[in-house]
């Protein structure tokens, strides 16, 4: 009976020390109040990334360039600045594509929403259509048939041609004053170069991109429609840096001039 009675004064014993332990007193709970266990994930520590695990990153999304990229851009120095005459000259030689590839002219300027006109004095490539409009074009826009580039109109057509905006908008060919296609008088229309160009910046970006001609195309013509373009744009006044390009080579700097 004596060890039966021990035996049960320390179950006694134990629950007792069990309940204290369940009444913990927290700052800002009652007293004698439970405190549930409550289960939670320690949040995990960001991985420490590496000057070196950068590089070796950055090596591997890097654009793998074919072996002909890499033999036209050893054809020329990549840091110096060549007047036009020698960049359009170096670009037909690193130029590496089996069809006439075209030259392309990049430019970074001041600031975002420079714009401008301009006529270059040669065709950049393939000579464009243009078509005043009339009834004959009305008819044609009907069938939805499009045998033109560029349609230019005068101010009293323009009501003629807003059913047709649809068709027109999406490819670019509807009138508009900003691009010069939209003149005051029939003369003017007819007057209209195919050479003429527009200029103007990305929307969120100070860049130019814009097609001087073909490679097979004289280097004077290529270089007269080079800087035509600067003068369009003001020259240094307006533009920073300059690249001359082909559809398949290297760039190359080239001299505002």
């Amino acid at each position: 009976m004596g060890e039966e009675t021990n035996i049960k004064n320390k179950e006694k014993q134990f629950k007792a020390h069990k309940g204290e332990a369940e009444k913990i007193h927290v700052a800002g709970l009652k007293g004698g109040q439970r405190v549930k266990l409550v289960e939670a994930e320690i949040p995990s520590e960001e991985p420490v990334v590496t000057e070196e695990e950068k590089s070796n990153k950055k090596k591997i999304v890097e654009k793998v360039r074919s072996e002909k990229y890499k033999t036209a851009k050893a054809k020329f120095d990549n840091v110096k600045t060549y007047p036009v005459a020698e960049a359009i000259s170096l670009i037909k030689d690193a130029s590496y594509s089996k069809f006439d590839g075209t030259m392309e002219l990049h430019l970074i300027v001041k600031k975002v929403g420079i714009s401008a006109q301009v006529a270059l004095p040669h065709a950049a490539g393939r000579v464009k259509k243009i078509e005043v409009a009339d009834e004959k074009t009305l008819e044609k826009l009907k069938t939805g048939k499009i045998d033109f580039d560029i349609l230019v109109a005068t101010a009293d057509m323009m009501p003629k041609l807003v059913p047709f905006a649809k068709l027109l908008g999406p490819r670019g060919l509807m009138p508009n004053p900003k691009n010069g296609t939209l003149v005051t008088d029939i003369k003017k229309a007819g007057a209209f170069s195919a050479s003429t160009v527009t200029l103007k910046t990305e929307k969120e970006a100070p860049l130019i991109h814009t097609v001087v001609g073909k490679v097979s195309q004289k280097d004077t013509e290529l270089k007269e429609n080079i800087q035509a373009i600067f003068k369009a744009l003001g020259g240094s006044d307006q533009i920073l840096k300059v690249y001359l390009k082909s559809t398949m080579s290297p760039s190359v700097k080239v001299a505002i001039s």
